[in-house]
């Protein structure tokens, strides 16, 4: 009855989002530079994908930058991969420094969930510096003041486009470790980062790919991208566009470079803190579960939270703060 419940819940606060679109289908090879070769697009993402997995260090390899303007609490700095619309192509994140003497070399680069707001995170970072954290809360690509007036919605990080959705979110990965270069230019010599949602998996790629990071807070969590956005509640309209063009085996192939189960070896060293929601519709909870068992059966150390919502339900009092000071914790614990 209590998962009636929330699963009715979720449903309602899901549909409070009237301005989804579901966008058509597009392999979209054209957003990614070396895709070509021969055969269907789908042939050639493919052999793009398995190449790219098998040398993820040059996927995200970051290029260096010294372009960094701090402007009160705004961070803008250029993004490592230049996409066709300006907007985008300017990092934007705003610095929460804490004023605890362990603030001043402790910080977390904060990635928000898919369409947060200008707000979204806001909350967290000011408790992270409660806890003498510092924190930098990362704007996502095509989100806020990085989305062209042609959009009101995020859609270009995850859509029916193939090669954009790799592409872009790749792109967040970038500019993730381009704000941790940024922190430790100034100092801070303990760095962690936490993720919501589809910030989640953009950390979990960070983590695995930046040395620098120690902790990683993965906030609603799955092994593969592809079955979130086949299976989740928040992303029927994108299964809508994908249907009848690619099934969710061959999606999973393609979109495995951007999915955390194949880099769970790569954050052995790292602290690592899973939470999922047990009543989760967005995040199947089969899915969460799936990736809390791998790590088990890997004997990879982690932290485990299982949170008494859903996910939409997870930014509701009293569920944020249990979320918040859980992941406080664990940061200030672990960094």
């Amino acid at each position: 009855m209590l998962s009636r419940v929330f699963h009715q819940w979720e449903r309602r606060l899901a549909a409070a989002a009237t301005d989804r679109v579901i966008r058509p289908f597009e392999w979209g090879t054209d957003w990614l530079h070396d895709a070509g070769g021969e055969g269907s697009d789908a042939e050639r993402l493919e052999r793009w994908a398995a190449a790219m997995l098998a040398e993820s260090d040059r996927l995200y390899a970051l290029p260096q930058t010294n372009d960094y303007t701090l402007a009160g609490d705004l961070l803008t700095f250029p993004s490592a991969v230049r996409t066709p619309h300006a907007e985008n192509n300017i990092v934007r994140a705003r610095f929460f420094p804490s004023r605890s003497p362990k603030g001043r070399r402790r910080a977390v680069v904060v990635l928000p969930q898919w369409n947060a707001n200008a707000q979204g995170h806001v909350g967290l970072c000011q408790l992270l510096n409660r806890f003498g954290l510092s924190a930098l809360r990362l704007t996502l690509p095509y989100h806020d003041e990085r989305r062209p007036p042609e959009l009101r919605r995020a859609d270009y990080i995850v859509s029916a486009n193939i090669g954009r959705t790799m592409q872009v979110c790749r792109q967040a990965v970038l500019d993730a470790r381009r704000a941790i270069a940024w922190l430790a230019r100034e100092g801070y010599d303990s760095i962690g980062i936490l993720g919501t949602s589809l910030g989640s998996c953009l950390s979990m790629l960070t983590a695995a790919h930046e040395p620098l990071v120690k902790a990683a807070a993965l906030n609603h969590i799955s092994p593969y991208f592809a079955d979130v956005v086949w299976e989740g509640l928040s992303t029927e309209h994108v299964r809508t566009g994908l249907e009848g063009h690619i099934d969710l085996d061959q999606l999973r192939r393609i979109w495995l470079p951007i999915s955390p189960f194949p880099y769970l070896d790569r954050v052995r060293d790292k602290r690592i803190l899973l939470v999922y929601a047990r009543y989760d519709l967005t995040f199947p909870v089969r899915l969460s579960r799936m990736l809390v068992d791998e790590f088990r059966r890997r004997e990879i150390t982690h932290d485990l939270h299982v949170l008494p919502c859903g996910h939409y339900s997870t930014g509701v009092t009293p569920f944020k703060w249990i979320d918040g000071i859980t992941i406080c914790r664990f940061l200030n614990r672990s960094l």
